[in-house]
């Protein structure tokens, strides 16, 4: 007897240290009647309506004992939430109700909870924690599940709400009396296929992209359906319509407002707090829009151009009063909003514009310590390496370029060769130092029609030198034009660095348009098909195949945050028919077709930074640097943060999938995860060719290679397109969208104006301010991060996992996250290091993960941080 007591008493202790929550089986045996548990329930405190009542209950379902009627774990009664208290968690106010249990003394593990909304209106549940008194009669933690989803009234699911523990298990590994739970709750996410979302239904399913036009409004509204075509492939987006299927490429109908309130799954939405804070950060953006426009049409001056450079920084920047005379806001001004917002928005910003006195954007960082250093050569170049789009320059091999149809373009060795530091273009291609920006292939099939929409686009090539300091100079630029009729070749035009005179205004034009192509590919490829689109099959995937008890869908769920609700606000509002991503970029209305044409070439592997550099030609192997990486430009800012960022995230992904796989039989084996990886591959990026997704899922280091290669898009690849865009492009002219001016030939009218005013002319090359002024109001929507931000190396809930040994490697992680941070900081601080800042005098902190940021302490246009998520 003394023996057992011993015994029992060593695996009491044993079962705190590892998993807690664990031990309710050991506390039972102690209790020869029935014992006491009680639960705290946190929900978010927004109004009276969202808010459990006196019907919404509680119950726990045993891990151990199974209840031999159902096959499910043991299930305890059904108690009501009572006590509703005001709480805070962190700064988010928050209500904890209380529930208390009388467990039988044979109920066992705990290992899931119930959640059954018995009244009129949703909620959102934050969190529950299980406790139980201990052997000295305190109330001891017991179990935590961390909810954060909205709970439907069960009148309209007509099922409670099942939360797991956070207990990991691989499938089967699963306690018998969790296993049909866990099927269960899977087959019920994926649905049957049929029907239209309701915002109550927690269904994932499969859709094209056929909600982005809109025929009721007439042809030019039409847009094609994306995905499930050889013409028209895409990665597939969430279900909220017709069910998908081969034969209906239908657009889906759309209201004739833009309607914000769209089916998204209740776990993927918005927070209550980051929900309210968007709105309200999209609504200050659009006062910032609107009232440079209200107060030049107050003055009388020309509402269609900016004249100068001064003019910008003055309407956009300088703080200012607008009197009274708002209330003579002018006619086209409202128009033009009724455009883009929603009927109640735009009520809204018209309510908040009456009130507003002063107003201003804060002033962009590319012109903060210079106006005009923007217009560099230097800064050009070195924004190839460390601004917005540091991920599209790659190496040239041979010379001159030659394009995928064979076609050699028109730059000549004469263009060059005197420009490459005493260099022959032999010796700088065998020195690997001559480097391309090119925009030229995907662009040309496109042009003829989008010049027809009143665009004046070419399609560029940018050949550069690395030199002997480690930057960048731009050696030619060619631009070129869609053939004439009947004639075969393309119009090209090459142009070569000045500084002064009307060759210094041909370059600055040249550069111009050059930007504007990088412009659109940023915003459309590198930004939104490379992060925003790639990644939501993966989550559908996830949710559909991995239980939430599965450790890989612990390991990715962070990374999914919110980026399924940001995917439908940006279908509704930016990438729609006539929306503001065609209303601001080039491509205009042809904008989500062009990326359909580059996703076809889209592979999964090459979304590995190392074979990206090396892909590009931006590394090459070399057995004596780390993982046989060598840089070629060595102060290559995005590239050698980013590899600090890509081997800290592979470590983490390393030690945590090793923890639960032991060999790679056990990966073979995991029948879930092979069903996820399937469906992803012939599913959700179905219209690529199946070797499009590598590796196969076969072995431990394929598996940790593919999971490090997804982590790395949805946190630091985003963060590297994305945070940076306010800094860069918030200044107009340094980063235009979109040119009404083709550069003029010696000779014509155009070539004169030119000469006589470059300045002028180059206003009127650039998007019109009512345009360029909502680009900017748009770039700063997007570079902001969310006072909830959760960052790399952090998790929204400190207790995600029960596993001691899970949450040491994870503190590893961010330990190494931190050495990252001070490596970034002494290369900004290294002064040899000209790329860092260049002449805008702007550090490179784009790759830095804030490890030590909380989601509280800053957020805003910080221009740093790595979010876990592609949540912006």
């Amino acid at each position: 007897m003394a023996q057992n007591k011993q015994r029992q008493q060593k695996e009491k202790k044993e079962c705190w240290s590892n998993k807690p929550q664990a031990c309710l089986s050991l506390l039972a045996s102690h209790h020869s009647s029935p014992f006491n548990v009680k639960a705290a329930v946190v929900v978010f405190r927004n109004s009276r309506l969202s808010r459990p009542g006196k019907l919404t209950t509680l119950q726990l379902y045993s891990s151990s004992q199974i209840d031999q009627n159902t096959g499910r774990g043991k299930l305890s009664e059904e108690r009501n939430l009572k006590e509703g208290k005001n709480t805070k968690h962190g700064s988010i106010p928050t209500i904890t109700y209380r529930v208390s249990f009388s467990l039988c003394e044979d109920f066992g593990v705990l290992g899931a909870i119930q959640v059954k909304n018995g009244d009129r209106n949703e909620f959102f549940l934050h969190s529950v924690t299980v406790m139980f008194i201990d052997d000295h009669g305190n109330w001891s933690r017991k179990a935590h599940f961390d909810c954060r989803s909205w709970v439907y009234p069960v009148r309209l699911t007509n099922v409670g709400r099942l939360f797991f523990s956070i207990t990991s298990y691989l499938p089967r590994q699963t306690p018998e009396a969790l296993q049909k739970l866990r099927q269960e709750e899977l087959v019920c996410l994926r649905g049957n296929g049929m029907g239209e979302r309701k915002e109550w239904e927690r269904i994932y399913d499969y859709a094209y992209y056929n909600d982005l036009g809109d025929p009721s409004k007439g042809i030019a509204h039409e847009r094609p359906v994306l995905g499930g075509s050889k013409s028209y492939p895409y990665p597939r987006r969430i279900r909220t319509g017709r069910p998908l299927s081969d034969k209906d490429h239908q657009t889906e109908e759309r209201h004739k407002i833009i309607n914000l309130d769209f089916y998204v799954p209740p776990d993927e939405r918005f927070s209550p707090t980051k929900l309210s804070e968007f709105i309200s950060s999209s609504i200050q953006a659009v006062i910032h829009f609107v009232l440079p426009e209200l107060t030049s049409l107050l003055k009388g001056s020309n509402i269609i151009n900016f004249e100068s450079f001064d003019q910008i920084s003055k309407d956009l920047y300088t703080r200012r009063n607008v009197q009274s005379r708002r209330a003579n806001i002018e006619r086209i001004v409202l128009e033009k909003l009724k455009e883009f917002l929603p009927e109640d928005i735009f009520k809204e910003v018209i309510k908040i514009a009456k009130n507003t006195t002063t107003i201003k954007f804060p002033i962009p960082q590319v012109i903060e310590v210079d106006q005009f250093a923007w217009k560099t050569d230097e800064e050009f170049a070195r924004e190839m390496l460390a601004g917005l789009n540091p991920v599209v320059i790659k190496r040239l091999e041979s010379f001159p370029p030659v394009g995928k149809d064979g076609r050699q373009g028109s730059i000549l060795p004469t263009h060059i060769q005197n420009n490459l530091d005493g260099l022959t273009i032999n010796q700088a291609l065998d020195q690997k130092r001559i480097f391309i920006l090119d925009h030229h292939d995907y662009l040309m099939p496109y042009l003829r029609r989008i010049n027809t929409q009143g665009e004046c686009i070419y399609a560029s090539r940018t050949l550069l030198l690395r030199r002997d300091n480690g930057t960048l100079k731009p050696l030619v630029i060619e631009l070129s034009s869609p053939e004439e009729e009947g004639i075969g070749l393309n119009n090209s035009r090459v142009f070569l660095p000045a500084t002064n005179g009307i060759d210094g205004a041909l370059w600055q034009l040249a550069k111009t348009h050059v930007s504007i192509n990088d412009s659109g590919y940023h915003q459309l490829i590198s930004h939104w098909l490379h992060t925003h689109a790639v990644v939501e099959p993966f989550i559908i995937a996830t949710r559909r195949q991995l239980s939430t008890m599965h450790p890989i869908h612990k390991l990715l769920d962070p990374h999914f945050k919110d980026t399924m609700h940001i995917n439908s606000l940006a279908r509704s509002i930016l990438l729609n028919a006539d929306g503001i991503l065609e209303k601001t970029m080039f491509p205009v209305k042809f904008s989500m077709e062009l990326t359909s044409t580059i996703y076809e070439d889209w592979r999964f592997e090459d979304q590995q930074l190392p074979f990206d550099l090396l892909k590009r030609g931006m590394a090459v192997y070399n057995p004596s640097h780390r993982a046989g990486i060598q840089l070629l430009i060595e102060d290559y800012p995005y590239a050698i943060d980013g590899l600090d960022v890509w081997f800290a995230i592979n470590s983490w992904a390393t030690a945590f999938c090793s923890h639960f796989y032991a060999s790679d039989a056990d990966v073979v084996d995991d029948i879930e995860l092979r069903s996820w990886w399937s469906e992803i591959r012939h599913i959700g990026h179905g219209d690529l060719p199946i070797g499009s997704l590598r590796p196969n899922l076969d072995s431990l280091p394929a598996l940790i290679l593919s999971l490090t290669t997804l982590i790395w898009i949805a946190s630091a690849l985003h963060a590297a397109v994305n945070f940076g865009q306010f800094a860069y492009a918030g200044f107009p002219p340094a980063r235009p969208t979109r040119s009404r001016r083709f550069i003029p030939v010696e000779g014509s009218l155009e070539f004169a104006n030119l000469v006589h005013d470059p300045d002028q002319f180059f206003m009127e090359t650039i998007p019109d301010r009512f345009t360029a002024t909502l680009g900017v109001a748009l770039v700063e929507v997007l570079s902001r991060h969310a006072s909830e931000e959760v960052y790399l190396g952090r998790r929204a809930a400190e207790e995600w996992t029960d596993d001691v040994e899970v949450v040491r490697l994870f503190a590893e992680f961010g330990e190494e996250l931190r050495k990252v941070e001070k490596r970034i900081e002494e290369r900004n601080g290294d002064l040899r290091l000209l790329n860092r800042r260049g002449p805008i005098g702007l550090a490179y902190t784009l790759m830095y993960p804030d490890i030590g940021n909380d989601g509280s302490k800053e957020n805003g246009i910080t221009g740093k941080g790595i979010p876990n998520s592609v949540s912006i």
